[in-house]
């Protein structure tokens, strides 16, 4: 627990790589379209909880394996942004599973350390161009799931994509008050 906190405060901080392709503004709507680069990343699911309470049981877990609680006794570092899959239902709501996904550092990416916890996996992705929507504050399922209609809405007509699946971001740790980020992608087909 030390190990997560000292992390979380005074940890590097890495930002998973991307590259913006391309941007756009419709209805007071801005969004990229980016490459996400893939890579070995920690994961955590949870089925059977609504989002809100499904992510305060994963997101503990992934911050205790990167602060240490692994077979090296390593503390990582953080990456950001931290995902997490959600899967809409027909009527746009989320159905009671989510899927944390925690990039690798760099450093570790050839060699990650073993989780302690056998709930966490260590999976490999392959790169992912996602449409992007930023927005700010303290984010609940409430929020990203307005956001997301939002985007779908900006990109009506002009973009295609995955129905059954998007992530949602967080950028900052629980502490910082102001100036959060947090984003939707939908998944580019």
């Amino acid at each position: 627990m030390l190990g997560m906190i000292r992390n979380s405060l005074f940890g590097s901080v890495e930002t998973w790589p991307w590259k913006v392709l391309s941007k756009g503004d419709k209805e007071e709507v801005s969004y990229e379209e980016r490459t996400c680069e893939g890579g070995k990343f920690a994961t955590v699911e949870v089925t059977d909880k609504p989002v809100d309470e499904a992510l305060r049981e994963a997101m503990p877990k992934v911050m205790k394996y990167v602060g240490g609680t692994n077979d090296k006794g390593t503390g990582m570092g953080m990456t950001v942004p931290i995902s997490f899959a959600v899967f809409p239902s027909e009527d746009g709501s989320l159905q009671k599973k989510i899927k944390v996904w925690f990039r690798i550092p760099n450093q570790f990416q050839s060699n990650p350390p073993v989780p302690s916890d056998e709930s966490i996996k260590i999976e490999e992705r392959e790169s992912i161009t996602v449409y992007s929507k930023q927005f700010g504050g303290y984010a609940k399922e409430a929020d990203y799931v307005a956001q997301a209609a939002q985007l779908r809405t900006a990109l009506e007509g002009t973009a295609t994509y995955r129905s059954d699946i998007y992530f949602c971001t967080g950028y900052d740790p629980p502490m910082k008050p102001y100036g959060r980020r947090n984003e939707v992608w939908l998944v580019k087909t």
